[in-house]
């Protein structure tokens, strides 16, 4: 496995994340606003952020429009689950996705499940309708070396280092950190390589009981990707308004739902593969589609670019527009809690201090 099901999730919502930041689409997209934190020097008297945080949408967020980010923002000073739209969140289903069609239609795309919102486990629930993943096929593991040449050439038992008093580190007794009297050496045992200093001796990745590299990396032949836009999970999809169902308007929800996947997919092979470090994949192939329109016989090929799958998202938004569907076309701003913004604080003063993360 090369890149799973959730990371190709993460991949379409940022290609549509840059989408709408670059004007090139308009869908709904709840955000919270960090701009007015202010932002400090570590060790300042003021208090704020180290780290300026931004922004944090619902294509950005890990769990969508019900995660903890944005359930812990207000709205107006309301906390945004406690508003008219928040508590819509609530009431969406299968035969009602039409709260979540206004607020997050990705979430109807890649699924959600609300189970930190009022009802619990009993919250909001959809499946993804769109999946995608990358294989590496015929995999070869590596071996993966490491080491460090200090140009210095700092032996490890050429000094004990301290925790200094007025720096990272010290030599000097009378400058340490004491505790029990006694000064408090460096990281485990106060070895020059506790600072980052002297050589690493060169060694090989670790192994698992198999004897298979765990951080070796791997040589494929090639990798393959397959992407499939479920239509009869979308089809499940109902689209009232006003408590009224209708043939026209469910259809034109449906429609966009499946145009959205085909345009999140497009626009996330436009920007490329490069998954993570080394791992660079250039398509052999222009990206192809393959219609199972009726059992028994063969699919129908076609190829599809981002500009006509924007165009074709445009067309499918506009006859839900007409089918009196709501759709957002600007953010829906929200700000954070104070509880939330003195979280964030907190965990980055500890890093700050040298904390590990759990």
């Amino acid at each position: 496995m090369l890149d799973s099901v959730q990371s190709q999730a993460n991949r379409i919502e940022e290609a549509l994340q840059d989408a709408v930041d670059e004007g090139r689409i308009q869908i709904p997209v709840v955000e919270v606003d960090f701009s007015d934190v202010p932002v400090v020097d570590p060790g300042a008297e003021a208090e704020g952020l180290y780290e300026p945080i931004g922004r944090v949408t619902s294509l950005e967020a890990p769990h969508r429009v019900a995660d903890a980010i944005l359930r812990d923002s207000e709205l107006d000073g309301v906390p945004f689950r406690n508003t008219p739209l928040g508590k819509k969140i609530g009431m969406a289903n299968l035969r009602n996705a039409t709260p979540l069609f206004e607020i997050c239609p990705t979430a109807l795309l890649l699924g959600i499940w609300d189970s930190t919102g009022p009802k619990g486990g009993l919250g909001t629930k959809f499946q993804r309708a769109m999946v995608s993943e990358i294989i590496g096929v015929n995999a070869s593991y590596g071996t993966k070396t490491s080491s460090r040449i200090d140009p210095l050439g700092i032996r490890k038992d050429a000094a004990q280092i301290y925790e200094s008093m007025t720096s990272d580190w010290t030599l000097d007794v009378t400058d340490a950190k004491k505790k029990s009297g006694k000064a408090v050496l460096k990281g485990k045992d106060g070895k020059p390589s506790e600072a980052n200093h002297g050589n690493i001796v060169p060694s090989m990745s670790a192994v698992s009981r198999d004897g298979v590299p765990l951080a070796g990396g791997v040589t494929i032949d090639y990798a393959e990707q397959m992407t499939v836009l479920s239509l009869p999970a979308i089809r499940r999809l109902r689209f009232p308004i006003e408590g009224k169902d209708s043939r026209e308007a469910n259809i034109a929800g449906r429609t966009v739902v499946a145009a959205l996947g085909l345009a999140g997919a497009v626009l996330a092979a436009e920007r490329g593969l490069d998954l993570r470090s080394r791992c660079l994949l250039w398509p052999t192939a222009p990206l192809t589609w393959e219609l199972l329109q009726t059992p028994g016989q063969l699919p129908q090929s076609f190829e599809l670019t981002a500009d006509a799958a924007i165009k074709l998202l445009e067309e499918a938004v506009a006859g839900a527009i007409a089918a009196n569907l709501p759709w957002m076309k600007e953010p829906l701003i929200l700000k954070p809690a104070a509880k939330l913004v003195e979280l964030v604080r907190k965990s980055q003063q500890l890093a700050v201090q040298g904390g590990e993360e759990e």
